[in-house]
């Protein structure tokens, strides 16, 4: 029971509290408080019948609510009634009024339509009023636009760049951006950049018209400069030379006077003419327009791109340079090929120059020095080549010119060019070898033209034409009456005139090198020594050597020698004049003329030696000796007889020889002569040898002994001459007296008859001698002189055996 009732309180409960929940959601739904969602969830959360009595207790409340409507109407009604009433009372009044309210509207309309009329043509005027302001307002403001626009347009087609990008500066920083909100500012701000762009390439146009007008333009601008440069230097020289004569002046006061109207009246003429080349010469900038890319570097650095202009101009300048660097193939064969090379140089270089100094950046020293150094040494590599090509040495004199006025004038421009003087030396050496060249075929030509005779002077004027050329003094000469004949040939005058032409031609080349006295002094006695040791020792060599040249040219080329060599101190002399340098100075190389003519001269001797041996030759080669004959002709032969006419003759020729010379030249005659007939004796193609023929022989040997002592050359002492046939009269004299006991118990002794005799030559001769006496007498043996002589001459012949056997043990 207790359970039951438990359970019934439970759902009492329930009940109680389900209606609650009940009436708190219609409290929910009459206040209006949205979202409902929640307040039906929990209704419809419940049990399944939970929905139906929900909806009852909506109607319960619903029915309440209409009963309280329905009290509250009823309440009011009479009021609303009365209401009704009194509206309807009023009704009439109304009409009334509204018709007088219409009348009275209307009154007042028509009344009031010229108010209106122009009241709406003032608002009208007003509001066009406020429009113009308007319009003028807003017209100030763009006509600064338009006209700045209108003036950049301008500023475009007068091709003012640099003012038009200021312009569109202007307009984009202060005009445009007050009127941004029209369409035709927006059209301009998009034109502008285009603008700027057609201004790039048209100043881009320019700047690469600019850089193919210098590039035409080169050579003549180098070529102006250069001959600024060239006029420079020589007013400074000028003017340096005043200075000088000023000094002078100032020691010589006597003369002041004189020389201050003299040297005011040579500098107003030298001021004068320099003046008149400075309005002939053109500068640069006349003959270049550099505006160009002075607007060119302007525009780029107002654009920005400074940088970019920079890099592009420097890369074109660089390949332009290369171009201009590139010298053609036949420069070397005239000079104007030289000019024009140097003067594109100059012109590109003095155009950068110009360049880096009237722009900020476009160029610096760097750049230039790096655009030199590999320029300088291109210069001097196709200058190597090229010069290694000329075998004229004027136009070497002429490019030596070109490259000093060339290094002077990049060195007023502050380009360093010490290299290019070091590069003049190495051309001095090809100048020299040029020279060298040149001059051996001057004097190639000098000895062949020359005939080999002293020179005949028929009188003083003729005398003083041929001392005046060549410095010959001779006292006994002097003293002999005209006309007569001097020592040495035409062609000595002429090497000597040569010689200082060659002196002359090495000093052209030595000018204006910036190089002291003395080291020009110095180098043109190494010239000339070159010109001495090598050339003319050279030339002086072959003609000895000359198969044309006989006796007579080689004695007059001994004389000739002697006297160019005494006149080597008048050629030292003449150098130290030119340069002003005593000889006496510790540094001064000397002339090796001495040694140069001494070779010449002993060369000549040598081959006065040859010839005359193989004229001996000759003779000999002619001789026809019997050599079976039984008896002598009884007088010498006649080859050797035009032999020794031939040997007086030559040796007449011999006096104006030194005398060692003619002496040993007669001895070196007469010793081969005597070789040649011992030789011929001794031939081992000739078997056999008579008596008869060995007296012919000695009779042709006293003739040489008699040539011999006739002294045929002043000079010798005594028989010294006749030495030379000694071996061939103490042989002959042995075999003529048949002396052999004498040889033979003489041998060996100082004091010996025959000392001269060699035992194998007597044994060679006697063999042939005995061979012959076999031959031709075959009954010799039945007489008993006969065969007594045969006995001793085997006799002999054993002894000489054994006397040779015995000389060839003892060596």
């Amino acid at each position: 029971m207790a359970r039951k009732s438990k359970s019934n309180m439970s759902e009492q409960y329930l009940e109680e509290n389900k209606d609650q929940i009940y009436e708190n959601a219609l409290a929910e739904i009459q206040s209006f408080e949205l979202p409902l969602g929640t307040t039906l969830r929990s209704v419809y959360d419940d049990q399944p019948n939970a929905h139906q009595r929900f909806m009852e207790k909506l109607d319960a409340c619903i029915r309440n609510h209409d009963r309280e409507i329905e009290k509250m109407c009823n309440f009011h009604h009479q009021g609303f009634v009365d209401a009704i009433t009194e509206l309807l009372k009023v009704r009439a009044d109304a009409e009334k009024l509204k018709v007088q309210v219409t009348d009275t509207n209307r009154r007042l309309q028509d009344a009031g339509k010229e108010v209106i009329a122009q009241t709406e043509e003032i608002i009208r005027c007003r509001v066009q009023q406020r429009n113009i302001t308007t319009v003028v307002e807003k017209l100030q403001l763009c006509l600064p636009v338009l006209e700045m626009y209108s003036k950049l347009k301008e500023q475009m087609n007068v091709k003012r760049y640099y003012s038009a990008l200021k312009t569109m500066e202007q307009l984009e920083n202060l005009y445009l951006p007050r009127v941004s909100q029209y369409r035709f500012c927006q059209i301009m701000i998009e034109n502008l950049p285009k603008l700027r762009e057609e201004i790039k390439e048209i100043s881009m146009s320019d700047l690469k018209d600019f850089l193919e007008s210098i590039r035409k333009h080169s050579d003549r601008i180098g070529e102006t400069a250069m001959k600024q440069a060239q006029q420079q230097k020589t007013f400074s020289t000028t003017l340096q030379k005043q200075n000088n004569v000023n000094y002078g002046r100032n020691m010589h006061l006597g003369r002041s006077r004189i020389l201050e109207s003299k040297n005011e009246i040579t500098l107003k003429r030298t001021f004068e003419e320099d003046d008149e080349h400075e309005e002939e010469v053109l500068t640069a900038q006349d003959l270049v327009d550099f505006s160009p890319v002075y607007r060119c570097l302007h525009i780029y650095s107002v654009l920005g791109d400074g940088e970019v202009f920079e890099n592009y101009y420097r890369k074109q300048r660089r390949k332009q340079a290369r171009l201009v660097l590139q010298p053609q193939s036949s420069m070397h064969e005239t000079v104007e090929g030289y000019r024009r090379y140097f003067s594109q140089i100059v012109g590109f270089f003095v155009v950068e120059d110009h360049i880096l100094h009237v722009t900020q950046g476009l160029v610096t020293r760097t750049y230039t020095d790096e655009l030199w150094n590999m320029a300088l040494s291109k210069i001097i590599a196709v200058l190597r080549t090229h010069s290694s090509y000329c075998s004229d040495p004027d136009l070497v004199l002429e490019l030596k010119n070109l490259i000093v006025v060339f290094a002077d004038t990049l060195q007023g421009y502050g380009f360093p060019v010490n290299r290019l003087f070091d590069l003049l030396f190495e051309i001095r050496d090809q100048y020299n070898e040029t020279l060298l060249k040149k001059w051996s075929g001057l004097f190639r030509d000098i000895f062949e033209a020359d005939n080999y005779s002293p020179i005949p002077v028929a009188n003083e004027e003729e005398y003083k034409i041929v001392i005046s050329k060549f410095p010959f003094q001779d006292t006994e000469l002097d003293k002999q009456s005209f006309p007569k004949k001097l020592p040495m040939s035409q062609s000595v005058p002429q090497i000597y005139i040569q010689v200082k032409e060659f002196i002359y031609a090495s000093l052209k080349f030595s000018e204006s090198l910036h190089r002291s006295s003395t080291e020009i002094d110095d180098m043109l006695r190494k010239s000339t020594n070159l010109l001495l040791t090598r050339t003319l020792s050279s030339c002086l060599q072959n003609l000895i050597k000359k198969p044309h040249i006989g006796l007579t040219e080689l004695v007059q080329i001994i004389i000739n020698t002697t006297h160019l060599e005494q006149a080597c101190k008048y050629l030292e002399d003449f150098i130290s004049n030119i340069t002003n340098i005593s000889q006496v100075t510790v540094h001064t190389a000397r002339l090796y003329g001495l040694s140069t003519f001494k070779d010449a001269r002993h060369a000549a001797e040598g081959e006065i030696y040859t010839k005359l041996n193989q004229k001996i030759d000759e003779f000999i080669q002619i001789a026809d000796y019997d050599w079976t004959m039984s008896e002598s002709d009884g007088r010498a032969s006649g080859y050797l007889m035009d032999l020794i006419n031939f040997l007086r003759s030559t040796f007449q020729v011999f006096t104006h020889l030194p005398g060692k010379v003619a002496q040993t030249a007669c001895m070196s005659a007469c010793q081969h002569l005597s070789t040649s007939l011992m030789q011929m004796l001794l031939d081992s193609e000739l078997k056999q040898i008579s008596m008869g023929a060995i007296q012919q022989f000695n009779l042709d040997v006293i003739q040489c002994e008699l040539f011999a002592s006739s002294e045929p050359v002043p000079g010798f002492q005594g028989d010294t001459l006749q030495l030379a046939f000694i071996d061939l009269r103490q042989l002959l004299d042995l075999f003529m007296v048949w002396d052999w006991s004498t040889y033979l118990a003489d041998y060996g002794q100082a004091t010996s008859k025959y000392l001269r005799v060699n035992p194998s030559t007597a044994l060679t001769l006697l063999e042939k001698m005995r061979d012959s006496s076999k031959k031709n007498n075959i009954f010799a043996q039945f007489r008993k002189n006969d065969r007594d002589k045969q006995k001793l001459i085997e006799t002999v012949v054993k002894q000489l055996r054994s006397l040779v056997n015995g000389m060839s043990q003892h060596t």
